[in-house]
């Protein structure tokens, strides 16, 4: 079911006192290299250090006494998997995240920190699903999506609810693609509280299958993309998926250049430490400065956690962005 803005109010009022209201930033120096005013939802600074816990917390939270106490179960190799162990640590019922086998160590012990366990499967989309569906069977856990959940998507919503009411009269919003729950949430709320805002979301060229899938009027999975962005590798589920078809006003995608030496700014000029796939829609701004003069642009910020150990760039910053955008 289509969650509509009363399921996002209501998750704003039910994750209120576990989730952060996240600031706002914003940069001169990359105003005036987008040629746009730019406000930075700075979900990178939320609980796990992304936006994640905001829908995690909102179907946790969201469950009946009697299914609580069966638990929670998803699968994940990243944000969602540490978001659900934490809200389900908060609420003091059992959770488990089934996790590749490629999954990051630094993931695992993060997830097994919040006292989550953790069955693995292979790093494959079937083994994924048949591992969660066999540890549903056995242990009468209740399955949340990473995204493809109408209780998910309401929390994710609630990042746009609150930037829209932090800073009024957005022109238009920014918001990366992956499975489409934030950008999804982010189009619902501003479709009911700013209806003239536009929402467009952006993903990595190299992943581009949400771009695709809605100009073909159908769901396009994703082929084992290659791109740092590796929160963004996901397909689209069939309720994200429907739910942009309807409310999106555009899916534009960026080079992989421009994301690693996008992050790189951000961290220089905003000091602040964003992921890769927080760095796709800041891209967007240079990349695609045509879809926003002179305009008042809201970007959420999905998260900040990354791989120190692996950072994508050797020595100085050869990307250079000027006036006129990369290029």
């Amino acid at each position: 079911m289509t969650p509509t803005i009363d399921d996002i109010h209501a998750a704003a009022e039910r994750i209120a006192p576990f989730a952060h209201r996240t600031p706002v930033l914003t940069c001169s120096w990359i105003d005036r290299q987008a040629g746009a005013k730019c406000f930075f939802k700075c979900e990178n600074f939320q609980k796990v250090g992304a936006f994640k816990f905001r829908g995690a917390c909102n179907a946790v939270f969201s469950l009946s006494e009697a299914d609580a106490k069966r638990g929670v179960v998803t699968h994940s190799s990243g944000n969602h998997a540490q978001a659900l162990a934490l809200a389900a640590r908060l609420r003091g019922i059992p959770a488990t995240i089934v996790m590749p086998t490629t999954a990051p160590a630094a993931k695992r012990a993060a997830v097994m920190e919040y006292g989550a366990k953790i069955v693995p499967c292979e790093p494959t989309v079937e083994s994924r699903e048949t591992t969660c569906r066999r540890v549903v069977e056995e242990t009468g856990g209740t399955m949340i999506h990473p995204y493809n959940d109408a209780r998910v998507i309401a929390g994710q919503g609630t990042a746009a609810m609150e930037l829209l009411a932090q800073t009024p009269d957005l022109d238009v919003i920014l918001t990366p693609v992956g499975g489409g729950g934030l950008a999804s949430g982010t189009a619902l709320a501003a479709t009911a509280l700013a209806p003239d805002c536009r929402v467009i979301g952006v993903e990595p060229s190299a992943a581009d299958d949400a771009r695709r899938s809605l100009a073909e009027g159908r769901i396009i999975p994703s082929n084992n993309p290659q791109t740092i962005a590796d929160g963004l590798r996901t397909s689209l589920g069939e309720l994200t998926f429907d739910i942009l078809r309807r409310h999106a006003h555009a899916i534009l995608a960026v080079s992989e250049e421009g994301i690693i030496h996008t992050m790189r700014h951000v961290w220089e000029r905003m000091k602040i430490i964003i992921e890769p796939s927080s760095a796709v829609p800041v891209a967007a701004l240079w990349e695609h400065r045509n879809e926003i003069p002179g305009q008042r642009v809201g970007i959420i910020i999905s998260g900040g956690n990354l791989d120190l150990d692996g950072l994508p760039w050797r020595g100085p910053c050869s990307f250079v962005v000027n006036s006129r955008g990369p290029g």
